[in-house]
């Protein structure tokens, strides 16, 4: 794991997801002792978060971080990102992100000249640069949520669909306006290493096979959401009288 949890103070309560089962191997770490651990095999974090972060028992918490194990915390400090969050009043946000490659999402890219953006510069896998994933988007790897956001984002999450794949696309229909409560932090940031252990459970002899295995299920998991979603959307403009063809928020993503 690359995460270093001493850029949380005593103000953050961690609480670590333990998808290999390997709990003991942490108490090495002085902060350990102050995390709470949840282990079960071979589970993605949103399976996790369903079921250990209802929105009631986080009610106590400002912020909700649903992150990755992968990421680099050299430069953020929470602290200074909560400041800015509030700042520039988002509800739904993330550090902004490096990487030894283009990140999957142009909008999630930093940017040396400004606090936080909301807006992407180049299309990338957009069709619109004012349309997601270009604007009112934050990706799944890192998200950040207020309380009141969480309560809404929870119930999006499908049971039976872990890896939440096609969550972040439809995260702006919990905040109004979300041009302006979604955006990316750039003064505090955060770097992607991309070497997650899920996909192998910490061993090289078949990474090859996991990686694919775990690669197929994400994208089926993406077209039943799709799915999902879309009748949903239906079942709503049908009460409502709206054609839902012409619906904004009618779930289309790029392949």
């Amino acid at each position: 794991m690359t995460f270093d949890v001493m850029q949380f103070s005593e103000n953050f309560t961690i609480l670590l997801f333990h998808y290999d089962g390997r709990v003991n191997e942490w108490d090495e770490f002085e902060w350990s002792q102050r995390a709470i651990h949840i282990s079960a095999r071979k589970q993605a974090k949103w399976w996790y978060a369903k079921r250990f972060l209802h929105p009631d028992i986080v009610a106590a918490y400002d912020y909700i971080f649903i992150w990755d194990e992968d990421l680099g915390v050299d430069h953020f400090n929470a602290e200074e990102y909560i400041k800015l969050v509030k700042k520039y009043g988002l509800e739904i946000s993330q550090p902004a992100v490096e990487a030894y490659w283009e990140p999957s999402f142009s909008i999630t890219k930093r940017k040396n000249d400004t606090e936080v953006h909301k807006e992407a510069d180049a299309l990338g896998m957009c069709s619109n640069l004012h349309q997601p994933p270009c604007t009112e988007f934050v990706e799944i790897m890192a998200p950040v949520f207020s309380r009141s956001a969480w309560r809404c984002i929870w119930h999006m999450i499908q049971n039976d669909l872990p890896h939440g794949f096609g969550m972040d696309y439809v995260f702006r229909n919990c905040v109004e306006p979300a041009q302006e409560k979604i955006g990316v932090v750039d003064a505090q940031w955060i770097f992607h290493f991309g070497t997650p252990t899920l996909k192998d459970q910490g061993r090289e002899d078949n990474r090859t096979d996991k990686v694919q295995e775990i690669d197929i299920r994400r994208y089926q998991e993406l077209g039943i959401f799709k799915y999902r979603w879309n009748e949903a959307i239906k079942n709503y403009c049908n009460k409502k009288g709206i054609v839902s063809s012409n619906y904004k928020d009618n779930l289309t993503l790029p392949q």
